[in-house]
């Protein structure tokens, strides 16, 4: 029971200075609120006295500030132990879906980019077993900082007292609603924060392409599939992480700012930024959206190898002459031998070819390594993986699929780590001397770490790696220093391009060289 009066000038915990009321639902109050201690702005949830769920809701933030991902809602404090409870959240400053709508639909892409990074946000918070069941137009955020956010994971739930039979079922289709919402400025069944329901063809809301002749039929079938569980190629999508692959190969575009009201509305840009491409043209209203694209393989590009910092075109020349050189007097000293000579260990096979010791012979042939697993390398986060699931197409022969890191806020990892990485299970050691990278496009800061232990500090995390590049970018060949007896082989990035909002380090395939 609070025995502390709670209106605006007061502060929780000695530090949150609750400024404004934000909303009041159900016992529960929003505060815009200052935190005196670190000068910033935070979100503040209180809690009447009686209101039955105050531990849930506790319990769910603690939750939901274990998730590594950068687009949930930070939890910065949450304590129910005192006479006033609170969870203290981080500010989310920017426009919401609702707000985007204000003006009419979104592109189909940026609709579908939006969604794909809403999907992916949830598939990582239900593999901490928390759920969202309250998706709507105002809970997904991009925020002024140029990422997305997608508010009220966990907390929404325990505040509303909100349950589902199956909870991965009903936000996979809260997030084909949002879709829907950004494809057509409609909600699909009764109005949803200031966005208008959809018209109902037949009893039931109208396909997507009904309302807007710019949906692609891809989009358009996996809302159908999403929203309305229809079973269209394939069946429903009954999962976050389902609709996050349907979506996987849609470029992530950044969002229009909603024009002021009576405000003229700014000239469409030229271009855009996509994930996988770099630019794409903008379409208009009235085009077609192109269904996601098939992945296809990568143009050849020109390889780079990389030996201590010389040329890799140099370096095979002066390797190439030196060799040449080298032949030629092991042959002519080998002669000179065996004519002026005999009995020496010297002399001719059968065949009439000069015999000796190992110097006349060629070094054995390099030879592809084949990997025999591979996961993401986190040992400076907190839960040490970092998109396990996928982490196999890096090594799949395949490459056109992908293993990429989490998405951050900064090209250094958002200031959270000093790098994160893939690592590459050979089964046992061998001696090893090449690794070649399919990279995806930007600039990535890329270290090459050894070893046969599968401790982070034995592999020579923030230690001296085996090879090392600054800038890497599509296929790039890495020469180590020294060859090394390993077993395992990691792709370490300490700096990270830009990806759409985020920065996030992409690896399509892996090759190792050396002698098995």
């Amino acid at each position: 029971m609070s025995t502390f009066m709670i209106e605006p000038g007061a502060r929780l915990a000695g530090r949150y200075r609750l400024d404004s009321q934000v909303s009041h639902t159900a016992g529960a109050t929003l505060w815009k609120a200052t935190d005196e201690t670190l000068a910033r702005l935070v979100a503040v949830w209180t809690f009447a006295e009686g209101f039955p769920r105050t531990s849930e809701v506790v319990r769910a933030a603690r939750a939901t500030s274990r998730v590594a991902d950068s687009r949930v809602t930070q939890v910065f404090d949450a304590d129910d132990s005192g006479p006033t409870p609170y969870v203290v959240e981080e500010w989310v400053a920017g426009q919401s879906l609702a707000d985007l709508l204000s003006q009419g639909p979104l592109e189909p892409e940026r609709a579908a980019g939006l969604v794909a990074e809403a999907a992916e946000t949830l598939a990582t918070a239900h593999a901490a077993g928390l759920y969202h069941l309250n998706l709507t137009p105002g809970k997904l955020i991009w925020s002024l900082g140029g990422a997305v956010k997608v508010t009220g994971i966990g907390v929404d739930a325990a505040l509303g007292g909100l349950t589902a039979e199956q909870p991965a079922a009903a936000d996979a289709q809260g997030l084909g609603r949002l879709l829907y919402a950004g494809l057509t400025a409609h909600w699909p069944d009764a109005a949803r924060s200031g966005i208008p329901a959809a018209p109902p063809v037949a009893g039931a809301p109208c396909q997507p392409v009904q309302l807007n002749s710019g949906v692609s039929q891809y989009l358009n079938d996996l809302v159908c599939r999403s929203a309305f569980l229809a079973p269209l190629h394939g069946g429903p999508l009954a999962t976050p992480r389902e609709i996050a692959d349907a979506l996987a190969q849609v470029p992530r575009m950044v969002p229009l700012p909603a024009a002021p009201a009576n405000a003229p509305m700014a000239p469409e840009p030229a271009r855009g930024t996509s994930r996988r491409s770099g630019e794409f043209p903008a379409a208009s209203h009235a085009s077609h959206a192109p269904a996601p694209p098939q992945r296809q393989a990568p143009a050849p590009r020109q390889r780079r190898r990389r030996e201590g910092g010389m040329p890799a075109g140099v370096t095979r020349m002066l390797v190439g002459g030196l060799a040449l050189v080298v032949f030629i007097g092991v042959v002519v000293a080998a002669w000179n031998i065996g004519t002026s000579m005999s009995g020496s260990g010297g002399g001719e096979d059968p065949d009439g070819q000069t015999t000796g010791g190992d110097g006349g012979q060629d070094p054995a042939e390099l030879s592809a390594i084949p990997p025999q697993s591979a996961n993401g390398f986190d040992p400076l986060g907190d839960d040490g993986e970092e998109h396990d699931e996928i982490a196999g197409q890096a090594v799949d022969g395949q490459p056109t699929t992908e293993w990429h890191t989490q998405g951050y806020e900064s090209a250094d990892l958002g200031g959270l780590k000093q790098g994160v990485g893939l690592r590459i299970d050979l089964g046992k050691s061998h001696e090893v001397h090449e690794v070649s990278l399919d990279l995806g496009d930007g600039p990535h800061d890329v270290e090459i770490l050894v070893g046969d232990s599968t401790d982070p500090s034995a592999l020579g995390a923030g230690g001296s790696p085996a090879a090392s590049e600054s800038g890497a970018q599509g296929e790039v060949d890495f020469e180590l220093s020294e060859p090394a007896e390993a077993q395992y082989v990691v792709v370490w990035f300490t700096s990270l391009p830009q990806d759409g909002a985020r920065y996030r380090g992409i690896v399509n395939e892996v090759e190792l060289r050396g002698k098995t």
